[in-house]
């Protein structure tokens, strides 16, 4: 007998003791029969990565060239999916999808939820949603008679994305701008953000817009008051 058994059982043994009589307890108490041993009691580092879909504009339009927003939520819920992401019925519900009349869903447009709007306390919080590659309009927002210009920050949760915004242009990202938008934007700088990563408008009524990554992004977005009055697109041709 060593020296560490005469002290008694050491951590590592306590820890593994530990987890095969939680093991057997639930197996009990689920009346599955399972043995100990076969019971997971840890959680998965990785979850077995999905292949990523990719789009084009015939999966989002019929042939009257009409967008269809029911086969847009779809592809957005499948990307949940491979991301984890919970879909609830709130989201089923509540989540919006546009593709500002442009034709081009499948490399501009976007899909969101407004979580809160207080005009009264001036705070709101939305969830961006967007494929691989799509990017949302540039817009700026401008102050209106109910508060000031919104202001935001970025966070995202899943993904990555490239926010463009004010500043010294970065020629090396303009290539992720998508062709029928890059020679109408007027933002010209950009800051990629991974994982839990935050920007930021570096001023009010800055125009900006972002493009997610090859894996498609969820954004968590922080802002002050939004009134719908205020947004302003720098494309002539979209529209909400």
């Amino acid at each position: 007998m060593s020296s560490g058994s005469k002290r008694g059982l050491s951590r590592r043994d306590l820890i593994s003791g530990t987890a095969v009589a939680a093991g057997a307890a639930l197996a009990s108490q689920m009346g599955s029969g399972l043995k100990a041993a076969e019971i997971d009691v840890a959680p998965k580092v990785e979850a077995q990565a999905k292949p990523i879909k990719t789009y084009t504009n015939a999966d989002f339009y019929n042939a009257a060239g009409e967008f269809q927003a029911d086969k847009a939520k779809e592809a957005y819920f499948d990307m949940f999916r491979r991301f984890g992401y919970p879909i609830s019925e709130t989201l089923r519900k509540g989540m919006w999808v546009l593709d500002f009349h442009l034709g081009d869903y499948a490399n501009v447009g976007m899909a969101g939820i407004f979580w809160l709007n207080r005009q009264d306390f001036c705070y709101f919080g939305h969830e961006i949603y967007l494929l691989p590659g799509q990017m949302i309009p540039e817009h700026q927002h401008l102050p209106t008679d109910k508060g000031p210009a919104k202001m935001e920050s970025w966070q995202p949760r899943q993904g990555m994305i490239y926010t463009f915004g004010e500043g010294d242009p970065t020629p090396e990202f303009l290539t992720k701008i998508p062709a029928s938008q890059r020679d109408i934007v007027k933002s010209r700088h950009c800051k990629p953000l991974k994982i839990d990563e935050v920007g930021d408008l570096n001023r009010r009524e800055a125009w900006h817009f972002m493009v997610a990554g090859p894996e498609g992004a969820l954004v968590t977005e922080y802002g002050t008051y939004h009134d719908m009055a205020g947004l302003r697109l720098s494309n002539p041709k979209a529209k909400l």
